[in-house]
């Protein structure tokens, strides 16, 4: 074997060592749920969270098929002798669309959140939907321009002003998402407990729209990882 076929055996062989440790590590995450909590559900609570499951499920199988296509691809990369720093690259290009460094842009939708006379929306109302859109596949969220990123934080200021990666913003909110439309609609309008009818009941202005090609621009802050650890 080449030098060169060496050098990508050798890198592709780790990367699908971190993809395949990944998704094992969700996989056991899944496996160790209280089984005691679930039985002690009402009927409603543990058809939400079946239907959560269900969720989980595809997500992994997704990566899997993804995992299993991108192995068919260094494969192929082996034989045909494709230069290791072309494969890398398009594999970075992927981390930092995931860790935001990159502007992106694609079909999704848009929230809009607004203060009314009788409610404010708050920083709690923001992480909720940004938790409801990441499992509903969500692939880049930005808030008032604001690109969401794994360590951003949302803070209640005061009543009317909250803080999002350090930077203060006010009502209307607008919520810009990239991913499949239909997934992500579907999850914030959920006919039990779903988000826009909650937030409506409470009194609180929430739109949603559906729009092709939504650019969400790259974060401009620094992507602090100075905890970070090996594992043991």
């Amino acid at each position: 074997m080449k030098k060169g076929q060496v050098t990508i055996t050798i890198t592709i062989g780790l990367v699908i060592f971190i993809l395949t440790a990944v998704i094992f590590l969700q996989f056991k995450t899944i496996n160790q749920t209280d089984i005691t909590s679930l039985e002690n559900m009402r009927e409603d609570e543990l058809r939400t969270e079946i239907s959560n499951f269900k969720q989980k499920i595809d997500e992994l199988s997704k990566e899997i098929e993804d995992t299993n296509n991108k192995i068919l691809e260094y494969e192929e990369a082996i034989n045909t002798d494709k230069e290791a720093s072309e494969i890398l690259a398009k594999e970075l290009e992927q981390q930092n669309n995931i860790l935001g460094k990159n502007s992106v842009k694609g079909n999704g939708i848009i929230v809009t959140l607004a203060d009314t006379r009788a409610q404010k929306i708050s920083g709690e109302d923001l992480r909720e939907l940004l938790n409801e859109l990441k499992v509903a596949g969500a692939e880049a969220i930005s808030i008032n321009g604001q690109r969401i990123v794994y360590d951003s934080y949302i803070v209640d200021i005061t009543s009317g002003w909250i803080s999002i990666n350090g930077k203060r913003e006010v009502s209307p909110y607008e919520v810009k998402v990239i991913g499949n439309p239909t997934y992500l609609e579907s999850g914030l309008s959920k006919k039990q407990y779903g988000f826009i009818d909650t937030k409506l009941e409470e009194g609180k202005d929430i739109t949603l729209k559906r729009e092709n090609n939504i650019t969400i621009d790259k974060y401009n802050g620094d992507l602090n990882m100075e905890y970070t650890k090996e594992g043991e």
